[in-house]
């Protein structure tokens, strides 16, 4: 059986962003969003999340951009000084990632899944640390981010991801089977979406994607998606893709409802 969900990141980045996340679960195939305890929207991502209970919700984990929840300071701005602040210990994942799943629960939203803006968490030390807060707050997924449809990608994408399935197991987390949207983030619209979607094989797929409406926050925001998100959003409501995954046979579900390895 083909299972999919279909998970927006970036819930809580902007009203635009929010706005457009919930359109496309409403009148789309979006079935779950990521939400950013640290975005400027956080507050009417909340309350859109609570108005709209059938939209699975986890948390889209922080170390990149934006303030730090642990110390109001701003957090490194790119990956690389990420990666440099993790070198001399810096920052602490743990802390930091701990504070921002508690934000979320005590917003009263019991997150079922968690991934990492940038995809930061596939950092091994960052990893560890995600799956140890995963079973820690009985969070039952996090993230695999790795594409196996990048080029020349699939013999070490296959390495890594039996080291990362290893260690997840070693904490009680699961993780989807496959994943796919990394290849296509800023340039998926209906023709990519459709291309990917008959690629699927059986077991469940958690397909990435970045909607959203291209307001006036979205555009003075520091992202470079950003017609990009209007682009999905068309592609996530469209009728043909809604009916290409009913002709191949393709189960919409959601983490909460989901199995997986």
């Amino acid at each position: 059986m083909k299972r999919l969900i279909v998970n927006a990141d970036d819930f809580g980045f902007t009203k635009d962003v929010n706005a457009g996340i919930v359109y496309a679960h409403r009148e789309g195939i979006l079935t779950s969003t990521t939400l950013m305890a640290n975005g400027d929207a956080f507050d009417d991502a909340v309350k859109l999340a609570r108005e709209t209970p059938t939209l699975d919700v986890g948390c889209h984990l922080v170390l990149v951009q934006g303030p730090s929840l642990l110390t109001g300071r701003p957090l490194p701005d790119k990956p690389h000084r990420l990666l440099a602040s993790l070198a001399r210990r810096g920052l602490d994942v743990y802390a930091e990632l701990r504070m921002q799943i508690q934000a979320v629960i005590a917003a009263g939203i019991r997150p079922t899944h968690l991934d990492s803006h940038k995809h930061t968490h596939i950092v091994p030390s960052v990893f560890r640390q995600v799956v140890r807060l995963a079973r820690e707050f009985s969070i039952p997924y996090v993230r695999l981010p790795l594409d196996p449809t990048l080029p020349f990608a699939r013999l070490p994408i296959a390495l890594a991801g039996r080291y990362y399935r290893r260690l997840a197991r070693g904490f009680d987390v699961r993780m989807t089977d496959r994943f796919l949207g990394f290849r296509l983030t800023g340039s998926l619209d209906e023709k990519a979406m459709a291309a990917a979607l008959l690629t699927l094989g059986d077991g469940l797929t958690e397909f990435m994607c970045h909607p959203g409406y291209l307001g006036s926050e979205l555009a003075a925001a520091q992202t470079r998606l950003k017609q990009s998100r209007v682009d999905e959003l068309e592609a996530l409501t469209s009728p043909r893709i809604r009916n290409l995954i009913s002709a191949q046979a393709i189960q919409l579900t959601r983490f909460e409802h989901a199995g997986g390895s």
